[in-house]
């Protein structure tokens, strides 16, 4: 396994000025935003593409620090039922795939996206629950007019350009949000749909990581990881249950709040994620993506870092039984 970031992090820097602070921290691979939510601060497809000296700039700039680009993020909504906003996102995620087919890079990061609950939808709507009869039929709709042809299509775009590999962050507020959704979507789609694990937003769902990095290995689908925890917070959770609306800024009263890898959680627990990562297979960047609230970046992330560090297994595993 290599330790990673997310360098939208310190968008504002310049690569090499960013890049330089990484690598003083020990970091090995970097993940950069290439458009959508992550933004493109390091790298921008508009002018990567079109431009041949930029581009070779760009390559030497992450040679010379020795680094690897675990993938290139493009989180978003290319299915919002605004067709303004989804035309954006959907071009954040082609212009990606080509900026990773010029990079030798075989995969990108983003989300699955959530339409609305029709044609005429204004804003998305995503569903929580089966009953009454209106929310599954919108569910239907959803998955089988618009998610899965998206999907295929992106798919095939994405195949013809080298990049096999579509990591969809499991996250709340998007069709694919857990364990199941992930394999329901994998399975019509293909196996370029994969997960880009971040157990942050399955904690304070309730799902146990490990669990969900068993099940999910048993087709290798975990294609990336991002390193970040949850706290939840058991004294607001048993009055008003985690599905929170509050502002992240509102610490003290939310149910629960993101924090850097071992805030939320402890050692024993993070040893054990990592373990079942191995064990099923996974050995690639585990990128951490700080969001704390309570911490500025450059302490949450070297706080992270050096957690990280103390838990994650670096050199590749034996293949025998060395000690009988």
């Amino acid at each position: 396994m290599k330790l990673g970031v997310l360098t939208n992090l310190v968008a504002n820097l310049s690569l090499d000025e960013a890049l330089k602070y990484f690598s003083g921290l020990g970091i090995q691979m970097v993940e950069i935003g290439a458009g959508g939510y992550p933004g493109n601060a390091h790298a921008n497809p508009a002018i990567l593409l079109n431009d041949d000296a930029k581009l070779q700039e760009f390559k030497d700039t992450i040679a010379k620090y020795n680094m690897e680009i675990s993938a290139l993020s493009c989180h978003g909504n290319p299915v919002h039922p605004n067709k303004e906003i989804a035309a954006a996102f959907d071009k954040d995620i082609r212009d990606t795939i080509l900026l990773a087919e010029k990079l030798g890079i075989h995969q990108i990061n983003t989300f699955s996206g959530c339409p609305g609950d029709s044609e005429n939808s204004k804003y998305p709507n995503w569903v929580t629950c089966p009953w009454p009869e209106d929310f599954s039929q919108i569910l239907e709709w959803q998955w089988n007019e618009v998610l899965i042809p998206y999907w295929k299509n992106m798919v095939e775009f994405a195949k013809a350009h080298g990049v096999n590999k579509i990591a969809l962050e499991l996250h709340p507020g998007f069709c694919v949000y857990n364990t199941h959704s992930l394999l329901k979507l994998r399975h019509a789609v293909g196996p370029e749909i994969g997960a880009n694990f971040d157990p942050s937003h399955l904690i304070w769902q309730g799902m146990d990581p490990v669990a969900c990095i068993r099940e999910l290995g048993k087709e290798n689908a975990i294609f990336h990881f991002h390193a970040k925890d949850t706290r939840v917070d058991k004294y607001n959770t048993a009055v008003n249950g985690v599905l929170d609306t509050r502002p992240y800024g509102d610490e003290i009263n939310r149910s629960w709040i993101f924090r850097s890898c071992g805030y939320g959680n402890d050692t024993l627990y993070w040893k054990d994620i990592i373990s079942a990562l191995r064990m099923v297979g996974y050995d690639y960047a585990i990128s951490i993506e700080h969001e704390d609230s309570l911490m500025s970046q450059n302490e949450g992330l070297c706080k992270a870092v050096e957690f990280l560090k103390g838990v994650l297994t670096f050199e590749d595993k034996m293949s025998n039984m060395w000690w009988a």
